[in-house]
């Protein structure tokens, strides 16, 4: 009997790690004009800011239903083997909702986790869960010491601009304006479960310390996972930024993962964004 690891597409994980990992996917499904795509199926993140970019109405996402649950705990569980389900963080999707109606019926066998974060934030929590699995740890144990340590976890990101907080209705068109008139970078992170602007920034050197000096306060846990990502097409700025702050790197950490930040959160962070998530020190 095995302990299995279920988490749902905003994640972010990309193919090659589900494969190497052996993580499960439920998937939410990705809506812009009309045009329904299963999450990372029927559309890729790189095809999500192509469209992003040029649509002028922001995409909505729709989340995973009770019976998408229910099939993969079905399927995972068959053969006696345990599961731990992590989800996006309640108060951004119902998607936990869903996976908690389903597990009513895999009582024993299926422990569901509310994250409380999104995207890499969220990625994290799965692969330090993954870890506990691999060192053979149980069901309660795993869900307990995940419910005991998602309080630690941040994601903090640096946006190109603040014209998808615009469009999500979360900024104003004026408070916009302004921003763009004076290069005003945004910093955002996931707080109680929910996204929150916790500051802002003149220009792009000043918007990377500020992220730095964020990252510091908290302070990096290496001893637990940790990822760095952007949204966009490309990663150059997120390239730029590791070299620009090697010093909390250095020394520290052998590698320094990479993933591009999928749909949920690139809905209104808009491309052009990095973004750090790691787990506080204690």
């Amino acid at each position: 009997m095995a302990l299995r690891i279920l988490v749902d597409s905003t994640f972010d994980f990309t193919p090659e790690q589900l494969e190497l990992t052996g993580i499960e996917v439920v998937r939410l499904h990705v809506n812009f004009g009309g045009e329904d795509f299963v999450d990372g199926v029927d559309i890729t993140p790189e095809g999500f800011y192509e469209r992003l970019i040029e649509s002028d109405a922001l995409p909505t996402t729709s989340q995973a239903a009770p019976a998408d649950f229910a099939e993969a705990f079905e399927r995972l569980t068959a053969n006696g083997d345990e599961l731990v389900c992590l989800t996006i963080s309640s108060k951004l999707s119902g998607t936990y909702q869903s996976a908690m109606i389903a597990a009513a019926d895999f009582e024993g066998r299926v422990r569901v986790v509310d994250t409380l974060n999104v995207a890499l934030g969220a990625q994290i929590l799965a692969r330090y869960a993954l870890r506990l699995a691999s060192g053979g740890r149980g069901l309660d144990e795993v869900a307990d010491e995940l419910e005991r340590v998602k309080g630690r976890v941040h994601i903090i990101a640096l946006l190109d601009t603040l014209e998808y907080l615009k469009r999500g209705g979360r900024i104003s068109a004026a408070a916009a304006a302004v921003g763009g008139a004076f290069s005003i970078k945004p910093v955002i992170t996931v707080r109680d479960g929910a996204v929150a602007v916790i500051g802002k920034a003149r220009g792009s050197k000043n918007g990377e310390n500020l992220l730095s000096q964020l990252i510091e306060k908290h302070g990096v846990d290496f001893t637990m996972p940790y990822v760095l990502g952007y949204t966009g097409l490309s990663d150059a700025l997120l390239q730029k930024y590791k070299a620009d702050s090697a010093r909390l790197w250095v020394g520290y950490a052998k590698d320094l993962p990479v993933s591009i930040v999928g749909s949920v959160v690139g809905t209104h962070a808009g491309p052009g964004a990095i973004a750090v998530a790691f787990f506080g020190k204690e």
